[in-house]
């Protein structure tokens, strides 16, 4: 058994978890029935990374925060251009992959309960809320913009605070760093868990009639992860991006599409950056600021059922619309996670840029809803694997700026 145990832990864990990805993808298939109790292993590995990501994130940038030197530099500001940039250009990718490609939709009941923000002014107010929402609060409901806001305001205060307790500070985000890893070597179980859940649980038949749609939505964030991120990495460092984009699909991106949550993938975002060498003051808060406004797949989502609704219902679109729609669904992509439902309950906002009644804007999301299984999973996927990628570019921009070599193709 322990010569078992220590093979498996020689193998890596990309490997390990394309392992328990194939298990469980033989299990759902071959035996449904007996496959199913295996489904709390999902449940117990998504539930720990949600857990510990609240705390790993305040202890993080608290530490970083509170042990900076004054003139030391981080790349925060490149790091946010980015991140607003990538969002923005899927947007944009999105809708003009729409009006090649149209594609008009059976509308569906199933959302009509859920309330939709009224405007781009309340997702706003709700995004500026959730930074003076109360710490203990934050840290319950994983309201990461408050949690952020927090961390950093301790950090600052604790500046001039004596040095132990800075290094009692560091040893619990060390402390709690370790614990990460340790939920992280379940993941191979976990995505196994999922795997069966989600086959088990959803199937692929209800997506048929949808296919168009799908192939549509997957194409554009494909398209994006693929084409359009690359392109930002080699205007910012003139080098091959290709070894880094693969790393991060391969690493964080796999499983974000099987956890579906950025938030449960921040530990994973995190372990990443450790192994790429990156400046842990800066990723200990590009990460989960990333996992709330750095939202390329949600600007996508927005933008494809948007148009999908106007193409159904035959309206005329012209090109300066189109372009504020771009720009809407970059603006509410940000806002997403301040709203229950995600980026799913910002398609009515979306729809009364062209004048679409509320009634059937909700049956868009009811849509939105019947293909989540694959649409929010690539959508968390794109999301979070880009939240390394930027912070990983950023960090080595620098390095070249600076005279340093970096050399991105051994990263993959």
């Amino acid at each position: 058994m322990n010569n078992l145990l220590k093979k498996w832990n020689q193998i890596s864990l990309v490997k390990q978890i394309l392992i328990g990805l194939i298990i469980g993808i033989v299990l759902a298939v071959a035996i449904p029935s007996a496959a199913k109790p295996l489904v709390i292993f999902g449940s117990l590995f998504v539930g720990a990374l949600k857990a510990i990501a609240p705390v790993l994130v305040l202890f993080l940038v608290m530490a970083a925060v509170a042990q900076h030197r004054s003139g030391q530099e981080t790349n925060m500001k490149s790091i946010l251009f980015l991140y607003l940039l990538g969002t923005f250009l899927a947007g944009l990718i999105a809708v003009m992959v729409s009006f090649i490609f149209p594609v008009s939709i059976s509308l569906t009941k199933g959302a009509e309960d859920m309330a939709a923000p009224g405007g781009v002014v309340e997702v706003l107010k709700t995004l500026l809320l959730n930074v003076v929402d109360n710490p203990v609060n934050a840290l319950m409901n994983a309201n990461y913009i408050g949690i952020l806001t927090w961390a950093i305001v301790l950090g600052i205060a604790l500046k001039n605070a004596p040095a132990s307790t800075k290094t009692l500070i560091s040893n619990f985000s060390d402390a709690i760093s370790k614990i990460v890893t340790w939920v992280i070597k379940f993941a191979p179980l976990g995505i196994m868990g999922l795997v069966i859940d989600s086959i088990t649980t959803n199937g692929l038949e209800s997506l048929l009639s949808y296919g168009k749609l799908l192939v549509v939505l997957i194409g554009c964030m494909l398209f994006v992860a693929l084409v359009v991120n690359p392109l930002m990495v080699f205007a910012a460092i003139r080098q091959n991006p290709y070894p880094l984009v693969f790393r991060c699909i391969k690493e964080s991106g796999i499983t974000a599409f099987f956890t579906r949550s950025s938030a449960a993938n921040i530990p994973v975002n995190m372990k990443l950056c450790d192994k790429l060498g990156l400046d842990k003051d800066t990723y200990s808060v590009s990460i989960p600021l990333g996992a709330t406004i750095n939202m390329a797949g949600a600007a996508v989502t927005i933008s494809v059922l948007t148009l999908a609704a106007v193409h159904t219902l035959g309206i005329e679109v012209d090109i300066p619309t189109a372009i504020i729609l771009s720009v809407l669904s970059a603006v509410c992509a940000c806002g997403a996670s301040g709203v229950a439902g995600g980026s799913l309950l910002l398609i009515p906002l979306a729809c009364s840029l062209f004048g679409i009644p509320n009634d059937v804007a909700m049956q868009v999301v009811g849509v939105g809803f019947i293909i989540g299984v694959l649409q929010d999973s690539f959508e968390t996927a794109l999301n979070s694997s880009t939240d390394v990628l930027f912070t990983a570019t950023a960090d080595y921009r620098k390095r070249l700026s600076e005279g340093r070599k970096v050399e991105i193709n051994k990263v993959a």
